[in-house]
């Protein structure tokens, strides 16, 4: 039985002097044409012998059997079919005429497939210019892009845009090549049976092997983050987390836990911590905690004293985007809050600190190295209590 074996295809499926080329030069090496796939052809291994093919080109997916037995009468035996590409093949020594011996009347055989694919171009320029702008949303809407990159959230979208365009690109390639090829053939010129085909060839096996590599990988990523993440309540004693919690800051025996406004399965979200993954940032961790402390007001009467403390936590792959990433915090929390009201200052343990106080309302942006804390507070306690609370957690995740 004779071997079969697939090879990724040299260039597009409109360069039809290239493929010419290549399945000549394959059969000069023992490897027969049998099939045509999307990306692979098909061949059966056997003895080399000197071949000619020509692509023809019909304006149905299935040429009949009546055009397969004209050209087999003429000595061009019928091989496979792609698209609407069809090979035929003879071997060299019968010198059998070409299949089509006017390139001006071969021209017309194109004019249906030129039509086709100025549609096709069209029909995807306009999917990919409505994907950049559902990216862009996504992207800049919120003025955030270091975080909506960090959190993973359009990464694969992205990559699948990317994907998408370059379709794009090569679907308008095609129609400006079978146009171009057209004309030349109006002109008299034929096509050139012995195109070289190795530097597309090349070309498209490596950006075939990227794009496998890249857009593989994007699929996994949402199953990654599924399985990685997981959201659970918050234990009243600590935990061996870089999460700052509210009886450190308050410092206060008598606060207790105050009572769950929204239960979940079975996750108290008032009190709850989210453990996320991304490959810019493999930790990462939200919290929310709330508490009460019994027989103590507010200052302003409206009720029981009840701090409450969030915390979102990094540690990021590339620790040159913490900066970006602290701004773009700050955009997404500042609320009505103006960007003077988020002061920068000095401090020698952190790379950043920018705070923001006012009276019972606390918010903290710290970074060290590849670490990045926010934290938003609600209470009576210090801003310097909340401060030194995030460098004890930040060495966490510093290493």
């Amino acid at each position: 039985m004779n071997k079969k074996v697939r090879k990724l295809r040299p260039s597009d499926y409109w360069r039809i002097g290239e493929h010419e080329s290549w399945f000549q030069d394959m059969a000069a090496k023992g490897l027969h044409l049998k099939k045509m796939g999307m990306y692979f052809a098909h061949f059966v291994k056997g003895k080399p012998q000197k071949m000619r093919y020509r692509i023809d080109v019909s304006l149905k997916k299935k040429m009949t059997p009546e055009q397969i037995e004209m050209y087999a009468d003429s000595g061009w035996d019928y091989v496979t079919g792609y698209q609407r590409f069809h090979v035929f093949s003879s071997p060299v020594e019968l010198e059998v005429p070409e299949l089509h011996t006017d390139p001006a009347e071969q021209s017309f055989t194109l004019k249906e497939l030129d039509k086709k694919l100025v549609f096709n171009a069209g029909m995807v320029a306009v999917a990919i210019i409505l994907m950049i702008g559902m990216l862009s949303a996504i992207w800049f809407l919120d003025g955030t892009p270091t975080f909506v990159l960090v959190e993973g959230m359009a990464i694969q979208q992205t990559i699948i845009t990317i994907f998408i365009g370059y379709l794009a690109y090569i679907s308008l390639q095609a129609a400006i090549s079978i146009r171009a090829l057209r004309k030349d053939l109006t002109a008299g010129k034929p096509i050139d049976h012995h195109a070289p085909w190795k530097r597309h060839y090349q070309l498209n096996s490596m950006i075939a092997l990227v794009f496998t590599i890249v857009v593989g990988s994007s699929a996994i990523l949402p199953f990654a983050q599924l399985v990685k993440g997981e959201t659970k309540t918050l234990p009243e004693s600590s935990l061996d987390l870089p999460i700052v919690r509210l009886a450190d800051i308050e410092q206060n025996l008598a606060l207790v836990r105050g009572e769950s406004s929204y239960m979940r399965d079975g996750v108290d979200w008032d009190n709850r911590y989210t453990y996320n993954w991304s490959p810019l940032a493999p930790i990462q961790y939200e919290s929310d905690e709330n508490g009460v402390v019994p027989g103590k007001m507010w200052g302003d009467g409206s009720g029981e004293y009840s701090p409450s403390i969030y915390t979102r936590v990094y540690q990021l792959s590339i620790p040159a985007m913490a900066d970006n990433l602290i701004a773009d915090l700050i955009k997404r929390y500042r609320y009505e809050y103006s960007d003077d009201d988020f002061v920068e200052s000095k401090h020698s343990d952190l790379d950043l600190l920018i705070v923001h106080d006012e009276d019972d309302f606390k918010e903290v942006f710290a970074s060290k190295g590849k670490a990045v804390i926010y934290v938003r507070y609600y209470g009576y306690a210090d801003i310097n209590s909340v401060i030194e609370n995030i460098l004890d957690k930040i060495k966490l995740i510093t290493e």
